[in-house]
């Protein structure tokens, strides 16, 4: 028998058990005999020191860098070395071992052993508790940080310009303490971030006007009504929320889009904008159709030019008089320019899109105006602080006299650090406070000492960062419970990604929260609660990449159609369905399963479905097997792409780290590129892998990434269905290693349903990093199996795997430092 081993992807090899013919033979002898026969042929000492080698010599190589030497493991004593075997059954998952067209135990031998391996792992587990420890200090990431800003001082600001942004983990979450350092060029740039903060959260006038732009995206297509902050009957425009810092006067500047040669679209013809405040009407502009001088042609291609006076007229002087000078109370104001529909077409109806030349052409210079840009400058003069729903927040307290200002000094801060800190609020904090409220209140009087203190309070290491101390005498490595205000940050921070609120604060500090019916209790209503789009966005956003949609720009000569409305829509699409599934409390399986999702017209009409108008999302029922879950969602086939093409290997390795917990290893070095021709001819997508495959570096990772990235092949890298691709008809079926076959997105989705414990198992485990902000170790792997056997009684309902990550050692307990 050739006995190469073909082990790039698995770090182990599976062990299984022999026949009934070995049936006298206690468990241990049978899981060493099989260790024998199966595993220590390549995971041996000789191997791994370098004294043997096996027939392949890169896989030699490979084997040694694992390092992995299963001859010398004690299969009766799991205890051990309990890593070794939590690696084996993360392997054992995903069922690429034994190598295709090597022998193979049947299914019920092969998870009956990985059956056993985690009972005993559990049963070891039990007796021998390992919470994990995370780090004691646990800074606030970007998002973090300004939704505690929001839910603390009622300032939704966008922090991005403020404070420095984060890298995510290896597994792609931000939040994760071991990578979010604090430089001292960080820390400066914290202090004035909390100098920002504190004068716009105070109302403090500002030391002069600013200029604040905001750009509408060339490709953003603006047909329809495109914001509920938009009136009805209205085409296009932009409605965007700004921040004004005080009463006063602003002068609001509207710009029109210009073409790729700068001359403003739609010029031609006369048109009106209107522009609102707060959706209330308050001008119309009146324009076009005046241009002077002789235009250029309708075939204008970039060398034929209008007349002297057109051209300076159009590239210098067609936008220049939408400018207002208006006042505007403090606040978040919502700033509103669109055009009246005139076409006789139904509200919403997108016109004939056009592509390359007619494109080109028929934008120069008669197709519909565009808003280009709105620049808001100010306050040119200031009126007063304003009554900011900030304003409202801060100052529980107005002192008459004053002698009432230090008191009512105190218990705005007071309040403000118990909900910043966290926790309850000590003598010394408040002594803290008080002193840089007395030095603003020396130079700017009662509100501008509260700055001075607010601004003391956003730089404290209690508000940056998220602090967990080990109780004093511990001893080393001892697990311990965390307290019940340290338990109501993990919480909030958990499914709000911001601060604990009152009610949990006060549970907390009565000492109630642990108590398994109050937690509970919680659990559901915080997932009902407003700020639970904070998890959707920040959970959701990074286990499935929509994040990475705002960097993806598809090659417009392989997707002309693409544009900044379907980038939008991908990304709500999915954020929607995520919502709608945890908040109904659906079975965790129906985001595989269910026949429905949320699309406007844009993404409609991408997908093939009828009747649906206008840039609102509903809610609409898929017919048909092509899409039906979320691996119908153009979101995912884009971020599993290439700009110019699918990627197998991309949507493969995808599915099995993010829905199968079975990644795989990183490639090795000086993989060659993906051939796309072989002699003069044009490979399809599988012909090329199959040369790819060829390389013994490759094989065994590709076996089971490529079949389940071609089950996807019938979404292009927009996730638009197509059945034919280079002249031929699209094979979307596959084979995986452990002999399961299945075709199309379809028989992907059946494979993955009848395997319901390693779905939901995988998703438990996102969800449990992301709880506790640490990379999941050997000894969570029990907790996780708990969490699910738990939730299937339940038929793996959303709240019973969050209540699990909520209720688990891992969440609810720490562990000592060495």
């Amino acid at each position: 028998m050739k006995r190469a081993c073909l082990l790039q992807f698995c770090s182990i090899f599976p062990c299984l058990l022999f026949a009934a013919d070995l049936a006298g033979q206690s468990i241990s002898e049978r899981n060493r005999a099989l260790l024998d026969q199966y595993c220590a042929i390549c995971h041996n000492q000789a191997v791994v020191n370098s004294v043997a080698t096996i027939n392949e010599g890169l896989q030699t190589t490979q084997l040694r860098n694992l390092g992995l030497t299963l001859d010398t493991e004690d299969v009766s004593d799991l205890a051990a070395n309990p890593e070794v075997w939590e690696k084996v059954i993360k392997k054992l998952r995903v069922g690429v071992m034994p190598p295709p067209n090597y022998p193979r135990p049947d299914k019920v031998q092969y998870d009956g052993f990985r059956a056993w391996l985690e009972d005993e792992l559990d049963r070891i587990a039990a007796s021998n508790v390992d919470p994990g420890r995370t780090q004691a200090f646990h800074r606030l990431n970007q998002a973090e940080y300004r939704n505690s800003i929001r839910d603390l001082l009622g300032l939704d600001l966008n922090v991005s310009d403020l404070i420095p942004s984060d890298s995510p983990d290896r597994y792609g979450f931000d939040n994760n303490a071991e990578v979010l350092a604090l430089s001292p060029l960080s820390i400066e740039r914290y202090v004035n971030a909390a100098h920002k903060v504190a004068e716009l959260a105070v109302g403090a006038s500002p030391s002069g006007s600013s200029i604040k732009t905001y750009k509408i995206p060339l490709n953003l297509i603006q047909e329809g009504r495109l914001s509920e902050n938009l009136p009805f009957g209205s085409r296009g425009g932009a409605a965007i929320e700004h921040l004004f810092p005080v009463d006063g006067e602003y002068r609001i500047t509207i710009k029109l889009q210009t073409n790729y040669v700068d001359f403003v679209r739609g010029y031609d013809q006369a048109h009106e904008m209107e522009f609102s405040l707060d959706g209330e009407y308050v001008r119309t502009f009146s324009f076009g159709g005046d241009a002077p001088g002789t235009p250029a042609p309708f075939s204008y291609a970039g060398n034929i030019r209008g007349s002297d006076d057109w051209e300076e007229f159009m590239m210098a002087f067609a936008d220049n008089g939408f400018e207002l000078v208006l006042p505007v109370q403090a606040g978040p104001r919502v700033v509103g320019a669109t055009f009246p529909r005139e076409t006789w077409e139904a509200e919403g109806v997108q016109q004939p899109r056009l592509f390359g030349y007619q494109l080109a052409v028929t934008e120069l210079p008669d197709s519909n105006p565009s808003v280009g840009s709105i620049q808001i400058e100010g306050p040119l003069s200031v009126t007063g602080s304003g009554d900011t729903p900030s304003r409202k927040k801060i100052f529980s307290c107005r002192p008459k006299t004053a002698d009432q200002e230090t008191s009512c000094a105190r218990q705005i801060l007071s309040s403000l650090a118990r909900r910043a800190y966290r926790r309850s609020v000590a003598e010394s904090d408040l002594e803290d406070l008080m002193s840089f409220y007395s030095q603003g209140y020396v130079e700017g009087g009662f509100d501008t000492g509260i700055q001075f203190a607010l601004e003391r309070l956003l730089v404290s290491p209690d508000f940056l960062f998220r602090i967990e101390q080990d109780p004093i005498d511990a001893k080393s490595r001892s697990p311990y419970f965390i307290s019940e205000t340290e338990l109501a940050t993990r919480l909030s921070f958990f499914l709000w990604s911001s601060l604990p609120d009152e009610e949990l604060l006060d549970l907390a500090e009565r000492g109630a929260l642990r108590s398994p019916e109050v937690l509970e209790a919680q659990v559901n209503r915080m997932m009902l609660d407003s700020r639970f789009s904070g998890f959707i966005e920040n959970f959701v956003g990074q286990w499935l990449y929509l994040r990475n949609i705002e960097d993806i720009y598809p090659d417009p000569a392989s997707f002309p159609e693409f544009d900044e409305n379907l980038r939008s829509a991908f990304q709500e699409e999915t954020k929607l369905f995520l919502n709608d599934q945890i908040r109904s409390d659906r079975s965790v399986r129906e985001l595989l399963s269910a026949d429905y999702s949320y699309v406007n017209q844009r993404l409609a009409e991408h997908y093939g479905i009828q009747g649906i108008y206008g840039n609102r999302f509903r809610k609409v029922a898929l017919q048909g097997a092509e899409r039906g879950g979320l691996l119908g969602h153009g979101s995912l086939m884009m971020v599993t792409s290439y700009p110019n093409r699918t990627s197998p290997v991309l949507r493969g390795k995808f599915i099995l780290e993010n829905f199968l917990g079975g990644p795989p290893p990183e490639p090795p070095p000086n993989v060659p590129a993906l051939e796309t021709s072989s002699d003069g001819k044009k490979l399809t997508m599988r012909e090329a892998m199959a040369m790819h495959r060829e390389n013994p570096a490759c094989r065994v990772c590709h076996a089971a990434m490529d079949p389940i990235g071609f089950s996807l092949e019938n979404y292009d890298a927009l996730g638009k269905w197509r059945t034919r691709f280079a002249g031929q008809d699209i094979d979307a079926s596959g084979l995986l290693p452990d002999g399961n076959t299945f075709d199309g997105p379809h028989g992907l989705r059946s494979l993955m349903l009848s395997r319901p414990d390693d779905f939901v198992g995988t998703i438990t485990e996102k969800l449990m990093r992301f709880a506790l902000g640490r990379s999941l170790e050997y000894f969570d792997m029990p907790e996780i199996r708990a969490i699910v056997r738990a939730a299937k009684k339940e038929d793996y309902r959303w709240s019973q795997v969050i209540l699990g990550v909520v209720q688990s050692t891992p969440f609810q307990m720490r562990r000592t430092e060495l």
